[in-house]
């Protein structure tokens, strides 16, 4: 224990020396994750397909389901069109983003209401678990996307 509180004094330490640098790097790269989920959720409010699937890679795992990974795009893109006849509107109620090197994770509560074609109103929450890759252009995409982070903890 007492060599992992040094080893953790010693690493803040020498964060401190670099801290300008590093502090601005990574809250710019942060920021820009955020963004990219932001432009996701807002593509999926407007319907927007095209929105969506761009951001993603091409090789992305998507969990519309607990326990039930989807990869093929084409499934991707049905079940997304699927999901915009209940007019879902996604709020998050706060998010924290780490990065290291060319891969970050995306975490963030969040509650979906939308309604049924009948007129019955959905109501569901849970936690969204993101990986995204930093591309060459700058941009990050999501290479996991899994909005029920929490599903473990309710077995």
């Amino acid at each position: 224990m007492l060599i992992a509180v040094l080893f953790g004094a010693a690493n803040f330490l020498n964060a401190q020396n670099h801290k300008t640098m590093t502090k601005t790097t990574i809250k710019t790269e942060e920021l820009k994750v955020l963004k990219a989920v932001e432009s996701m959720t807002e593509a999926f409010h407007n319907k927007d397909i095209e929105g969506v699937m761009a951001s993603y890679e091409p090789t992305v795992t998507v969990v519309f389901e607990p326990e039930q990974p989807i990869s093929d795009r084409a499934v991707l893109r049905e079940m997304f069109l699927n999901a915009f006849m209940i007019n879902p509107k996604f709020t998050y109620s706060g998010h924290e983003v780490f990065i290291s090197g060319d891969i970050a994770t995306h975490i963030a509560p969040w509650t979906m209401t939308g309604a049924a074609p009948d007129g019955t109103e959905i109501k569901q929450s849970g936690l969204s678990v993101a990986i995204l890759r930093k591309q060459k252009s700058g941009d990050w995409l999501m290479v996991i996307d899994n909005p029920h982070g929490s599903f473990l903890m309710s077995k």
